[in-house]
């Protein structure tokens, strides 16, 4: 029969991996649900036709002074932005193969449901809701753990590095995309200077909003490999202090 102690373990053990079971599926629902959003966000600023993103403005100067399809030039800055990932010493994870693998198609389904908009106000109306969905989606997927995407990587990793808020830190990037694109001879739209004022201090409000507490994911992981190097057990768990107190026992002395 298995003494009451070990039960308690069995029960212990069984909590704590139930835990982070729930953990892990909130967190890859959360990083799911935020990489579908993010595209479907892009695909309604695109239907409101009032200007590229700054990246996309980038490329576009860049396919005029290079002649390069612009499919290539803009992977060719992605893989760029990723080495600037070094120096910020910003690491990759599943979020940032799922970036690249789910933004795509979700864009061509966000495409696919919205109608065109009918006047200036559907315009702005749907670049608004954009911007706003994809401040909630960048907050939701970065908010999952599992790593960003290239340039929201960039983000985080000055953000840590330099400890600058993550609204000034996204604006500057924008802005200096922005400048970068426009001087090479890009097109500018009012969607284009929304977008590169507005998305830093959005995602600023939304990142902590939306984003699970390191303690909790460091919690769950711990309760299922093992206690963390700095939580050590009890003396009197100890295997040695446990020899020393059955032979202090047998001899009838105290442990010391």
């Amino acid at each position: 029969m298995m003494p009451l102690y070990g039960i308690g373990i069995l029960i212990t053990v069984q909590s704590c991996n139930w835990i982070a079971f729930v953990l892990m599926t909130r967190r890859i629902a959360q990083l799911l649900t935020g990489l579908f959003l993010y595209g479907f966000a892009i695909a309604m600023m695109l239907r409101g036709g009032l200007g590229a993103s700054p990246w996309d403005v980038l490329s576009q100067g860049v396919v005029l002074k290079t002649g390069l399809n612009f499919a290539i030039v803009t992977n060719i800055i992605g893989v760029l932005v990723l080495l600037l990932w070094i120096p910020l010493r910003q690491r990759p994870g599943v979020g940032t193969v799922m970036n690249v693998l789910l933004i795509g198609p979700s864009i061509e389904v966000g495409l696919w449901i919205l109608p065109e908009p009918d006047g200036l106000w559907a315009q702005i109306l749907l670049l608004a809701s954009g911007l706003a969905l994809l401040a909630v989606a960048t907050g939701l997927y970065i908010g999952a753990r599992f790593g960003p995407g290239p340039r929201d990587g960039l983000m985080m990793g000055i953000h840590r590095r330099t400890g600058l808020p993550i609204w000034a830190v996204r604006t500057s990037i924008e802005v200096t995309v922005l400048a970068i694109g426009w001087l090479l001879g890009g097109t500018v739209g009012l969607g284009t200077l929304a977008f590169a004022l507005l998305i830093g201090p959005m995602v600023g409000v939304t990142l902590p909003l939306l984003r699970i507490p390191e303690a909790q994911v460091s919690e769950a992981i711990g309760r299922v490999d093992g206690p963390a190097p700095d939580e050590q057990q009890p003396k009197e768990w100890s295997a040695g202090h446990l020899g020393k107190s059955v032979s202090a026992t047998r001899r009838g002395d105290g442990v010391q």
